[in-house]
């Protein structure tokens, strides 16, 4: 195999790894309504998109889930004013993660989740008390709590399975 043959089936690879991690993030809010579960796929999907595919396509994953949620009514409106800051509390995610990992996995992934909560949890008190009406505050509360470090501790551990599990397939 010549290297042009070798650089097209390489980016083959990584169009059609984006493509199943992109899948993977807006259809679990799509078809599990359940934080806990759909918050932890999708901080897995974020780390390894940053782990395989490197830091730019970990962020572009992180652009999707929260917006696709809100336009098909899966997130709730209540949540709309927050969807910018998910957004870069995604990127912190990916960003952290993947400055740290560099040093060791779980250094970068505890980090990265408690960056991440600690972003969400303090902006979100922002917003709660910019918002107009009162009746959203506990939306936003309870969505923006301890529930995001759980999630994204979760999706790191739920990445390093899939991690371990695709380099031995690689080995084989």
């Amino acid at each position: 195999m010549n290297s042009n043959t070798l650089v097209i089936e390489n980016k083959k690879i990584s169009i059609s790894t984006l493509t199943l991690l992109i899948g993977i993030a807006v259809a679990a809010p799509l078809l599990i309504h359940q934080q806990l579960i759909t918050g932890s796929i999708i901080n897995a999907e974020l780390i390894l998109g940053a782990s395989i595919l490197g830091v730019s396509d970990g962020l572009l994953i992180g652009l999707i889930p929260s917006t696709i949620a809100l336009a098909v009514g899966i997130l709730s409106p209540a949540l709309a004013p927050m969807i910018p800051f998910i957004i870069l509390s995604n990127a912190i995610l990916v960003l952290v993660f993947s400055y740290l990992s560099k040093i060791n996995y779980w250094l970068g992934a505890i980090a990265a989740s408690i960056c991440k909560f600690a972003f969400l949890y303090a902006t979100s008190s922002v917003v709660i008390n910019l918002l107009q009406n009162r009746q959203l505050t506990p939306a936003v509360r309870q969505t923006m709590n301890l529930i995001q470090l759980f999630t994204a501790l979760m999706g790191s551990l739920l990445a390093f399975g899939a991690i371990k599990i695709i380099s031995k397939l690689k080995t084989k």
